[in-house]
């Protein structure tokens, strides 16, 4: 493309799902949100840190506001919007940004808590008006970038910082 990429924002969880169905039909492939549970194993990496780098994160490893970090890191740099996508090393898994530019949504209602959800890593669902969202952003401090951070965001929401991820099933 030879331009610099960034990542979608202001997007509802109902456009992310209208684009994965266009997205589906026309590539004759499945394409979906992932669940907060495989959301959550994307971004560890193998990792059983709050983060895929262990239990601090850096500016320098991710797009957060770095003028407020976590478990004693380093104050860092705050870029006030997001930055290109692969801007930051990738995860062991290979995956980019799973940590801060932009909350992502998932296929998940939102429950205050785990308690009853599914053992095998699929989404909760069911009718509901709030999703989970996940990796914190830009604009928020290191602790919401927590591999285990969850937020809710009602469906209809679309904000400057909120976008989604891409998954395809095999």
């Amino acid at each position: 493309w030879g331009k610099k990429q960034r990542p979608v924002v202001n997007v509802s969880v109902e456009d992310a799902r209208a684009y994965l169905a266009w997205l589906s039909k026309k590539a004759d492939a499945t394409y979906r949100l992932p669940s907060e549970a495989e959301w959550e194993y994307a971004a560890r990496a193998g990792s059983d840190g709050a983060f895929h780098t262990g239990d601090q994160i850096t500016t320098g490893q991710a797009n957060y506001n770095g003028q407020y970090p976590y478990n004693r890191a380093p104050k860092g740099q705050y870029r006030s919007k997001t930055t290109t996508v692969g801007s930051f090393a990738a995860n062991a898994f290979g995956l980019h940004d799973m940590h801060g530019n932009v909350r992502e949504w998932t296929q998940d209602c939102w429950r205050s808590s785990h308690s009853g959800a599914p053992e095998d890593g699929t989404a909760v669902g069911g009718a509901c008006s709030s999703q989970v969202v996940k990796g914190g952003a830009w604009n928020v401090g290191a602790w919401r970038l927590r591999s285990a951070y969850r937020d809710d965001g009602e469906k209809t929401l679309r904000k400057y910082d909120t976008g989604f991820r891409v998954v395809r099933d095999l």
